[in-house]
C-alpha cells in the first residue's frame, strides 16, 4: 500500500481551499482535512511517507498539451531534428500530464514511435496521451484513418495539422472542414475530446480558416484549439475575437524566451491583455511547444537561426502571470491546468480533489519555486530534487 500525507500547505484547487492537509493513497486524493489523524496508519506507519508543505501552497500540476515527446524540428536538415525528451525534465517543470504530437517533419517522424515514448513515460510516471495528424495534410495516422486512431488507440485524444504556415500542406476550407468533422464524431464515438489542435503560422490568412468554418457549419467553436497564438499585434486582434466568441486561445511560453524581433507577445503578458479586452479566463491555455524548434525565417523564409522551446518556461510563465501580471493564483492554475483539463475531458486532473488523481505541485508560497512534484501519487522531486529518473538517464 502507498501513502503519501502533505501537511500544512495552503490548498488551490484551483479556488482556495484553505491550510490543510492531503492524503493520497495510491495514485488518488483520499482526504483533504485539517490535522488528519495518523494514529489509524500505526501498524502501516513504514509505508507513509509524509511532505512537509508549511509556508507552501499546493496546485494541481500542469498539464502541457503541445509537447514534442520524441523530438521535433528538422527545418535545415537532418542536423536540426531535436531529440527525445528525458523523464526528468517533466518532473523539473512541473508537468505531471502532457499531450504528445507531430511537427514540421510527419515523414520520418513516426507516430507509432511517438505512440511508443508516450507509453514510456507514462510508465516511468507522468500521465500522457498523443495527437494523431502532422502538419501536413492528408494527415498521418497510426491505424489508416482518424477515426479509427481515436477509437481504438487508447492514447489518441484528437488531431493535429497546421494552417496558416508556410511549411504547412495548405488544405482547402472543405478539405479542413473534413478533417474537423472526421475527429470530432470519432471523439464521440470514443468519448473523448475529439479536438483538432491547429499549429497556426503567420500568414495573413491567420484564424480565418476558422471564423469560415464556424459560419458556415455547426462544428461547435470548443472542437478547435489553435496555438502559437499572439504572433503580432495585428494577428493578436483575431486572437481576441475568436476568444470572445467563446474558443479556446492557447499561447506557447517556449516562444516567450525566444526572440523577440518578430513581435511576439510574451504569453504571461497576452494572457493579461485577453482577460482585458474581455476573454473568459475559462478559455485561455498556455502550452510550452517543448523540444520543438524555433527556427528564424528572414523575409524570404530562408532559415537564419535554431533555438529549443523548453518545458519550463510553462512554469515560468505561470510565475509571470502572477508575479509581473498580477492574475490571482486560482487564475494562473486555470490557464496551466484546470482548463485545458476540461477542454480535452481528462476528468480527473486539473482539481486538487477527493476521488481525483494525485498530480500535485508544492511551490514557496513567495518565490513560487517548486519544492516538492507529485504524480500518480508518487513523489518525484523532492525539496527542489529530482528523486526520480528516467530507465536511461
Amino acid at each position: 500500500m502507498s501513502l503519501l500525507l502533505i501537511k500544512s500547505g495552503h490548498i488551490y484547487s484551483p479556488d482556495y481551499k484553505g491550510m490543510k492537509d492531503i492524503l493520497i493513497i495510491h495514485e488518488k486524493v483520499f482526504s483533504i482535512g485539517q490535522d488528519i489523524d495518523l494514529t489509524v496508519f500505526d501498524m502501516i506507519n513504514g509505508y507513509l511517507k509524509i511532505l512537509d508543505a508549511s509556508k507552501c501552497i499546493i496546485i494541481p500540476g500542469h498539464i502541457d498539451q503541445h509537447v514534442h515527446l520524441d523530438g521535433g524540428g528538422g527545418e535545415g536538415g537532418p542536423q536540426y531534428r531535436t531529440p527525445p525528451t528525458q523523464f526528468s525534465e517533466f518532473v523539473k517543470a512541473g508537468i505531471t500530464a502532457v499531450v504528445g504530437l507531430l511537427g514540421t517533419d510527419g515523414i520520418a517522424r513516426s507516430l507509432k514511435s511517438l505512440f511508443m515514448k508516450a507509453k514510456e513515460l507514462e510508465q516511468e510516471g507522468i500521465s500522457t496521451w498523443i495527437y494523431t495528424g502532422a502538419y501536413q495534410y492528408p494527415s498521418p495516422t497510426i491505424t489508416g484513418s482518424i477515426t479509427s486512431d481515436l477509437l481504438f488507440v487508447d492514447k489518441v485524444i484528437g488531431l493535429k495539422i497546421a494552417v496558416s504556415d508556410h511549411r504547412a500542406s495548405h488544405p482547402t476550407i472543405e478539405e479542413f472542414i473534413r478533417v474537423v468533422s472526421e475527429s470530432r464524431i470519432a471523439g464521440i464515438l470514443a468519448g473523448k475530446a475529439g479536438v483538432v489542435h491547429i499549429h497556426m503560422g503567420s500568414e495573413k490568412q491567420g484564424l480565418g480558416y476558422l471564423f469560415e468554418i464556424i459560419n458556415k457549419t455547426d462544428i461547435p467553436i470548443g472542437q478547435f484549439a489553435p496555438t502559437h497564438l499572439a504572433k503580432n499585434e495585428e494577428s493578436f486582434k483575431n486572437d481576441i475575437a475568436f476568444g470572445k466568441m467563446g474558443g479556446y486561445v492557447d499561447l506557447t511560453t517556449g516562444a516567450s524566451a525566444g526572440p523577440q524581433s518578430t513581435g511576439k507577445i510574451k504569453a504571461s503578458r497576452a494572457v493579461k491583455r485577453l482577460i482585458e479586452e474581455g476573454v473568459s479566463i475559462n478559455r485561455i491555455t498556455m502550452s510550452s511547444d517543448g523540444n520543438g524548434s524555433i527556427p528564424r525565417w528572414n523575409e524570404h523564409k530562408e532559415l537564419i537561426g535554431m533555438s529549443v522551446s523548453s518545458l519550463s518556461s510553462l512554469h515560468q510563465e505561470f510565475r509571470d502571470l502572477i508575479q509581473q501580471e498580477r492574475l490571482s493564483i486560482e487564475n494562473a492554475i486555470r490557464v496551466t491546468s484546470t482548463n485545458i483539463a476540461e477542454h480535452l475531458k481528462f476528468e480527473h486532473k486539473g482539481e486538487i480533489r477527493e476521488g481525483k488523481d494525485a498530480d500535485l505541485l508544492v511551490l514557496d508560497q513567495d518565490s513560487l519555486q517548486i519544492k516538492h512534484v507529485v504524480a500518480k501519487g508518487k513523489v518525484l522531486m523532492e525539496d527542489e530534487k529530482v528523486i526520480k529518473f528516467g530507465t536511461f538517464e
